[in-house]
């Protein structure tokens, strides 16, 4: 059992956890979608919304997750396998490859993009990567609102640009540089995890 995190540490889990996901998600599937949302549904502020609600929401449930696992794991073996799974996502990273998302057809209202994003956030989010760090950094420090409130910064400080300036970026987008970089960011969360 977690003794009541004090403002600190919660800042602490806050800022380490919007960090690991910023840096997790530069050239991931959520950077695409939202790059494709933009250009298709042309309602930036209805895109970013949606992402925001989904991804919350997504956060949330993964934090759930969490809380049980503080619940029914020792705290020894908790940290062994939070520190393996960024060591796990850290390869899944250098070796996942970006996948065609598809056509979407633009709803006519602001209201339908919205709603379109939040649900295919939701959605695509789950068993993601991010998901199970918000999983398992939530059951290791026992702090899930810190870890919720930063991981969702986190993807939206990645995400966000992507909406703002996606023809610009569609024209010169280094994918693998930012999936290695990703890739090398979980390594090092997993490394801090199982020497912490």
């Amino acid at each position: 059992m977690h003794d009541r995190p004090v403002p600190s540490d919660m800042f602490e889990t806050g800022l380490v956890a919007m960090t690991g996901v910023f840096l997790a998600e530069m050239g991931d599937k959520s950077q695409l979608l939202a790059i494709l949302f933009a250009t298709r549904f042309r309602k930036p502020a209805a895109v970013i919304g949606g992402m925001a609600t989904g991804l919350l929401l997504n956060h949330m449930l993964a934090a759930a997750v969490g809380v049980l696992l503080i619940e029914l794991v020792p705290a020894d073996l908790l940290r062994r396998a939070v520190g393996f799974g960024f060591l796990g996502a850290a390869a899944w990273a250098a070796l996942q490859r970006p996948a065609d998302s598809g056509p979407v057809t633009a709803p006519a209202t602001w209201r339908g993009a919205y709603l379109t994003t939040a649900a295919t956030f939701f959605v695509v989010e789950m068993g993601d990567r991010t998901q199970i760090m918000v999983a398992s950094m939530t059951a290791g420090s026992g702090q899930p609102v810190a870890v919720v409130l930063g991981a969702t910064a986190g993807i939206l400080l990645a995400t966000i640009p992507a909406v703002l300036f996606a023809d610009r970026i569609l024209a010169r987008l280094p994918v693998a540089l930012m999936r290695w970089g990703s890739a090398a960011a979980f390594a090092a969360l997993g490394l801090w995890f199982l020497l912490g």
